[in-house]
């Protein structure tokens, strides 16, 4: 081992905490280690127990219950959600392209961070109050093929179709199913424009008067479901946002700040992007989806295995 300083060789001396090997040099007595990998940047945490955090934070655990299990910091926790976020957004960013889905379903999901949208203050910051997630998924391999976060503007939803415009193979025709969200009208054939057959769902909900005080966090019921063909030659039978309903359960249940009637909401817009970053990631690579019997990676082809934790910080 060479010093960086006086270009001279060094003398072992010692392990450091995390198992590598320490060198001293003899002239300038500077110590260091040896040359590795750094998932986690400059965070001194082990990767095993990252992973373990990562694992608990995938699966539905809140900040403070995985800080009691692990003795891990609670901010501390939180950093390395940034540094994963991080990760998971560029590698989603990168594997994401060239897809070839025949059906996708679009529906949005809401959230909140810090505080609810009638609680905020018109000085705050516009990251305070509502937040709604954009989610396409593949009818077929059950690939979430984009999302965005943000408020359930014409913007978003525009950045949005033309962000799943792009990572679709050019020639590949999909039909594209929404909800009755007014700004899809526009949104899709300014993104698409003639590639796509679009339909809208119309679902019509009765009265909250209908239900009985037990009932009060129950849904409305649905009266009526009208399908609306906006462009090309949609497929009656596959006129449907089914499956990406279903993932909004999914999202609830593997993410703690999605719960609803708790503390565990977000406070930070950027850790709630991380965090959903995190679960994509987790949900497209190395989940096994329970009806396919293998990741949504691997059904759509961008994967050829079972990913584990580590491979998404690498």
């Amino acid at each position: 081992m060479t010093c960086h300083n006086c270009q001279t060789s060094c003398n072992r001396f010692g392990k450091h905490r995390n198992g590598l090997q320490r060198f001293r040099c003899s002239q300038c007595r500077k110590t260091f280690t040896e040359d590795h990998a750094q998932p986690l940047g400059d965070m001194r945490l082990p990767t095993e127990k990252s992973i373990a955090i990562l694992k608990l934070l995938v699966e539905g655990m809140s900040i403070r219950s995985i800080e009691r299990v692990t003795q891990v910091h609670r901010d501390t926790i939180m950093r390395l959600l940034l540094v994963a976020g991080t990760r998971c957004s560029a590698l989603l960013d990168t594997k994401m392209r060239n897809l070839r889905p025949r059906y996708l379903q679009v529906d949005e999901i809401w959230t909140f961070v810090a505080k609810k949208a009638r609680k905020a203050r018109h000085e705050e910051s516009k990251e305070i109050g509502d937040q709604w997630v954009f989610v396409a998924m593949d009818a077929e391999t059950k690939l979430v093929a984009s999302f965005r976060i943000g408020k359930r503007t014409w913007e978003n939803t525009f950045g949005f179709m033309d962000d799943l415009y792009k990572r679709i193979e050019d020639g590949n025709r999909v039909q594209l199913t929404t909800d009755g969200f007014h700004f899809y009208r526009q949104a899709v054939p300014k993104a698409f424009d003639l590639d796509v057959d679009f339909a809208q769902l119309v679902k019509l909900y009765g009265d909250y008067g209908q239900h009985d005080a037990d009932a009060k966090y129950s849904p409305s019921p649905i009266v009526e479901v009208i399908s609306k063909v906006r462009a090309g030659d949609p497929d009656p039978k596959h006129i449907s946002t089914s499956f990406v309903e279903r993932q909004n359960l999914t999202m609830r249940m593997h993410m703690r700040r999605f719960t609803r009637l708790t503390n565990a909401f977000s406070k930070k817009l950027s850790h709630l992007k991380a965090a959903i970053s995190l679960h994509f990631a987790y949900y497209n690579l190395c989940r096994v989806h329970a009806s396919l019997r293998i990741t949504p990676g691997m059904q759509a082809g961008i994967s050829d295995h079972v990913w584990d934790i580590a491979e998404l910080l690498a």
